[in-house]
């Protein structure tokens, strides 16, 4: 029976690290949050984001804007808050209204004050294995896994899912590690071959975003499994992964809820911090 993965213990500490940094920063950070229109989805991130905010004495500043904002008035709005040297990150929560292209708008942001990660400068520097501020949802299975007390070096490790938020991202990273990495998607699965891959597998993760896509037999006896994916079925919400059966075979596994999800936001308050770090040494080079 597999041990469970949680990211609350693993979020707390890390938690207590960033309090410690924001004592000892020059500087009170700040985040910026820009929320288009309403959704009780973004609503309830943007809560639990200013929550631990809050907690770790950082200033969160969240922007509403009108659901009929133009991609000129939200790009004007963003370079608005790039040249405020108060504000040290800068967030845009999801969904967007349809007249809004992400991948557009979030080149936008300045790198410095990237604290998704997402900017293509900060991508290419993930490539080059430099990346000071990566992916959130990437780094938070990164933490889980550094939990278990793996050494990923030459470990068959499967990503299923190659979104650009979390699969692609994540694999860069587990290649800093030395990890045999292999990225499963939508071709794999259609091939027939997603079975096969997911049982080489001694650490896996999930995050594609449909219920039950790996079935528990499937599970490699031993391996790690990370279940990124959140889907609500029957009023419960549920991960990618058949937990049931995938937790008699796996050594660690993470719930859903409670795995990845925990320590997200923290991932975002630590890019934060390294952002306003960053800025402040830019400032004693000028």
């Amino acid at each position: 029976m597999a041990k469970l993965l949680e990211g609350k213990p693993i979020a707390e500490r890390i938690k207590q690290e960033i309090a410690k940094e924001v004592q000892s920063c020059a500087v009170k950070p700040v985040l910026a949050s820009i929320m288009i229109g309403e959704n009780a989805g973004a609503e309830a991130y943007v809560k639990s984001q200013s929550k631990v905010a809050e907690s770790l004495n950082i200033t969160y500043q969240l922007h509403k804007l009108k659901p009929e904002t133009s991609e000129a008035d939200l790009i004007a709005f963003i370079q608005k808050l790039n040249a405020d040297k108060l504000i040290h990150g800068i967030i845009i929560q999801m969904p967007l209204p349809p007249q809004i292209d992400y991948k557009k708008i979030s080149q936008f942001i300045k790198p410095q004050k990237d604290i998704e990660g997402m900017h293509p400068v900060n991508i290419g520097k993930l490539v080059s294995g430099k990346a000071p501020l990566a992916p959130c949802t990437a780094a938070a299975a990164m933490e889980l896994l550094h939990a278990t007390g793996i050494d990923l070096y030459g470990k068959e490790v499967v990503v299923v899912g190659h979104s650009e938020i979390v699969g692609k991202p994540l694999a860069l990273l587990l290649l800093e590690k030395f990890a045999t990495v292999t990225v499963c998607h939508i071709g794999t699965s259609k091939a027939g071959n997603l079975a096969e891959h997911v049982g080489k597998a001694e650490v896996l993760i999930v995050a594609v975003g449909k219920a039950g896509l790996i079935k528990g037999e499937w599970v490699k006896q031993g391996a790690i499994v990370v279940d990124v994916g959140i889907n609500r079925v029957d009023g419960k919400i549920v991960g990618d992964v058949e937990f049931t059966e995938a937790e008699k075979r796996a050594s660690w596994i993470t719930p859903v809820p409670g795995g990845v999800g925990p320590l997200t936001v923290t991932m975002l308050m630590r890019n934060l911090i390294t952002a306003a770090r960053l800025q402040q040494e830019e400032k004693c080079k000028a």
